[in-house]
């Protein structure tokens, strides 16, 4: 047991000097420690010349997408418009009159921003109708810094479109993507003139497609984003990641007249559609019955039967119309189009529209609980006045 005890003792005491002579070598040689310690390596990625032009390679790639607006932000530009205005005259102007002999101004000029975008080389502008509605006077402005006078070519109110057209040259011509494969998802980019700040841009994503029965426009087919949309910012692009145009900005929804993260644009695929149209045969043709309609309630649906949820109620119908002249009377409702559920009255809407004038389509309906059907030749739609609350 003793021999134990000095064994033991030894070991300790050996142990100890060994630790001590560690701690004095450390104190003077801190360095080796360095020896001893696992490294970290931290490696700082370099981006490769195909990863940092990912507007080309990758547009997913959730980088810098200098590159989409370098391309796009040139072929934008900023619209200002004048028009004379009505206006009342004030106690003040009516004191001028009495005491100087003076007439009142009953006019007053107006003057509104917006924006556009150049679509080609001839100098045809897209942007939306209610920027140039009533204009007297509209100037445009490049990104280049050049302005220049513009005039109407046409517009269309029920999409809320308008084309322009300067007399510029050598101008950037912006390039047209698809808006059909849209993604809820994909990033996009507005860039516009919001406020009349100067050209902006900001970025967010696709917050849904094909939006409509919003009470914006007639025909309407909106795609949702929430890149920030503000008051000068109508007219403007929405761009993907490749800087290709796959909407025009048209309107915001907000309580406080700013943006809320709600915006809305006209699809690409629409506006193309209608610029060709309005530059080719001066205006859009659309097919027209000449039926005012209404919703079918639901419960009237499953009371009278119907094969199937939706349909319309006939509330008048115009003269010399159509459908007046097919037969059609008030109070008859309106199941299917060419053997297609009518779902609503917006639907109804739609599919006819999209009819050629001169065409014939199938209605099929009930008349005092009767089923009926109507061949109607479709004629072209007359220009609408549609009015409405936008920014």
């Amino acid at each position: 047991m003793k021999h134990i005890t000095k064994t033991a003792l030894f070991l300790f005491q050996f142990i100890a000097i060994g630790l001590a002579a560690a701690f004095v070598i450390l104190i003077l040689k801190p360095e080796l420690l360095n020896n001893i310690r696992p490294k970290v390596e931290i490696r700082q990625h370099a981006p490769t010349a195909v990863e940092h032009n990912v507007t080309h390679s990758n547009p997913t790639a959730p980088f810098s997408y200098a590159t989409a607006v370098q391309l796009a932000a040139p072929s934008v530009v900023n619209i200002y418009t004048s028009k004379l205005v009505a206006r009342q005259p004030s106690a003040e102007d009516l004191l001028r009159h009495y005491f100087n002999g003076t007439t009142p101004e009953s006019s007053s000029v107006e003057t509104s921003l917006g924006s556009g975008v150049i679509m080609t080389p001839q100098g045809h502008i897209i942007t939306n109708n209610h920027v140039i509605s009533g204009a007297t006077e509209i100037q445009i402005l490049l990104n280049d810094g050049r302005s220049a006078s513009a005039q109407i070519v046409g517009k269309d109110p029920e999409t809320d479109l308008a084309i322009l057209k300067t007399d510029l040259d050598s101008l950037p011509v912006i390039t047209v993507g698809g808006s059909d494969k849209l993604q809820v998802g994909d990033v996009t980019l507005a860039i516009g003139n919001p406020y009349g700040v100067g050209q902006t841009v900001t970025q967010g994503i696709v917050s849904a497609t094909g939006r409509k029965r919003l009470g914006l426009n007639t025909f309407e087919n909106f795609i949702q984003t929430d890149a920030a949309i503000n008051p000068g910012n109508s007219g403007g692009a929405l761009i993907n990641p490749r800087g290709e145009l796959i909407g025009i900005n048209s309107a915001i929804f907000s309580k406080s007249g700013g943006s809320q993260g709600i915006g809305f644009a006209i699809p690409i695929n629409l506006a193309r559609k209608v610029m060709t149209e309005i530059i080719e045969k001066g205006h859009v043709v659309r097919g027209w019955l000449g039926v005012r309609l209404r919703d079918l309630p639901a419960n009237i649906a499953q009371g009278l039967n119907l094969p199937t949820p939706g349909g319309v109620i006939v509330t008048g119908l115009f003269e010399h119309g159509p459908a007046l002249n097919a037969g059609l009377q008030a109070g008859d409702i309106l199941v299917s189009v060419n053997n297609q559920a009518i779902l609503d009255a917006r639907s109804l809407l739609d599919a006819v529209a999209k009819q050629p004038p001169g065409s014939i389509i199938e209605l099929q309906g009930q008349r005092d609980q009767q089923k009926f059907k109507a061949n109607i030749e479709v004629t072209q739609r007359p220009v609408m006045t549609y009015r409405n609350l936008r920014r």
